[in-house]
């Protein structure tokens, strides 16, 4: 799904499955989860990405699952429907696998050089009620589809940009209608020369504590290669993106197309449900209203 990732949003969170964390099953499901976590292969130290143009040097607490582990991990052992193409996960060598196991999902947006010159003007408060405007706005397509009603609760960090790094972080409080637990959506931009480095992880928001002490250290480690780097961009050569950001925060390509509306919300449903959109809809949405398709990534390299 990932082959080109045009939309900075979550769009169609595909359903509410609690995958191999539930404890029906017993010693059976149990023993499925371990075999499944010990199938796969945990890569430590420094890491170049598929594509090339970015690594991750990694600290001993954590690992990266490449994208075939990472489908995996998504579809056998958290449930997700297959398709997630991904450049990998970064997750905590502690384990994936139990009650409180998370990880990150690593993508990257090739719109074009994404300017920060709107850093110290966005009114994120006034930017959140629009998001939240929007996700109520999508309730009744999400209740047509047969899911839970959905709400924005708030952030759960609010946005903040590094200059310095180029690198951009937030966090999302997410509710859906007949869950007592609240959802935690956390967000990375890393901004590079040609596009976006996209890192999204998903916990349960009684994990806030630990989610934004570990996030922040994947901000540390996650950057791009020399030549890809933000200040290696070139004007005469390089595309530029078409939106800043606010647009990256409110959902990137949908926002600055004034499509806001219509395509963000749904959002990552919540716990271990890391389905973060459908490419044949967003592409052909994207397609129809640019009138014309979007460059496209190999990311195979």
């Amino acid at each position: 799904m990932f082959k080109h990732l045009s939309l900075a949003v979550f769009l169609l969170a595909l359903g509410c499955m609690s995958g191999a964390h539930a404890q029906a099953g017993g010693d059976k499901q149990e023993h499925s989860s371990e075999q499944l976590e010990a199938s796969l292969k945990m890569q430590s130290g420094k890491i170049n990405l598929p594509g090339g143009m970015a690594t991750l040097n990694l600290p001993d607490t954590f690992r990266y699952l490449s994208p075939q582990d990472a489908e995996r991990l998504l579809v056998e052992g958290w449930g997700n429907p297959p398709g997630n193409d991904s450049l990998g996960m970064i997750v905590p060598a502690s384990g994936v696998m139990s009650k409180d196991g998370w990880g990150v999902i690593i993508t990257y947006e090739a719109d074009g050089h994404v300017k920060d010159s709107d850093a110290d003007t966005i009114k994120y408060d006034e930017l959140l009620k629009d998001m939240q405007e929007s996700v109520a706005e999508q309730n009744s397509e999400r209740k047509s589809q047969g899911y839970a009603a959905m709400s924005l609760v708030g952030w759960a960090e609010k946005p903040s940009y590094e200059k310095a790094t180029h690198k951009l972080f937030w966090a999302k409080e997410l509710a859906i209608v007949g869950e007592t637990e609240h959802s935690l959506n956390y967000n990375i931009r890393v901004l590079g020369r040609q596009g976006v480095l996209v890192l999204n992880a998903v916990a349960n928001m009684d994990q806030i504590a630990n989610i934004r002490q570990e996030m922040r250290k994947v901000t540390a480690f996650s950057d791009f290669t020399p030549g890809n780097r933000y200040a290696d961009y070139n004007p005469s050569t390089d595309k530029a993106a078409e939106y800043g950001l606010a647009a990256l925060v409110a959902g990137g390509a949908a926002a600055k197309m004034g499509l806001f509306g219509k395509l963000f919300a749904l959002l990552l449903a919540f716990k271990k449900l890391i389905v973060i959109g459908f490419l044949a809809v967003a592409g052909a949405l994207v397609n129809f209203f640019r009138g014309k398709s979007r460059d496209k990534v190999d990311l195979s390299k």
